[in-house]
Parts: structure tokens; sequence; C-alpha cells
């Protein structure tokens, strides 16, 4: 399993950023695909997954702002983010079945 994550930058705070999940070396279509992000000097935290059906959940802090989707036939999961906030600065990483994809760096300023 291999994952890729892409689409990070600097953004000013109330902008909005879209990371991408390239997946190989598994069935795509059925397995649940999760983004986490990790802050300087803080543990990893689960932000969102989607289930192979669509079925998602997202952490308090980004309801109503980040939006998870998939596309299956391209293999590709997607992290919209909206209304950035600077405490959103982090390393977002894609995950599926225990394996992180290298991250991308988002940093929002104030």
């Amino acid at each position: 399993v291999q994952l890729q994550a892409s689409g990070g930058g600097l953004v000013q705070a109330g902008g909005s950023l879209r990371l991408s999940c390239k997946a190989t070396g598994l069935h795509f279509a059925i397995n649940t695909i999760a983004w986490y992000r990790q802050a300087p000097g803080t543990q990893r935290e689960l932000v969102t997954t989607i289930s192979s059906s669509g079925h998602t959940n997202y952490v308090d802090s980004v309801k109503g702002r980040f939006t998870v989707s998939r596309d299956n036939a391209r293999r590709l999961a997607y992290l919209q983010m909206d209304n950035l906030k600077p405490e959103d600065t982090a390393v977002y990483y894609c995950e599926t079945l225990g394996t992180y994809g290298r991250g991308t760096l988002v940093t929002v300023s104030s």
C-alpha cells in the first residue's frame, strides 16, 4: 500500500485549500480513508474519515469547514478545507489499512 498526499501550501486565514490523496497497491474502493494532521509539538490527530460507501465523520473543530470525498475510479481521496484558521496549520496525512502516506504541509497565516 502506498499513499501520497499533496496540495498543501501557505494560505491566509479564511482561505481554502484542497488536498488530494493518491492510493496504490490496494483495492481502493472497499477501504475507509482517513485524514490525520500533526501540528508541531503535538500528537497526530484524526480529522476525518470516509468509508467505502461514502459515510463521513469529522472532528468537531473542522465540522462545517472541511469536506472529505473520494473518487474510486481514480483512486483518489480529497479534503476540501474552507475558512481555514491558523490552528489548522499542520502536516496532513492520508491513511488506510494502517498505512500513512507522506504528508503535505498546510500553513495558515493570521
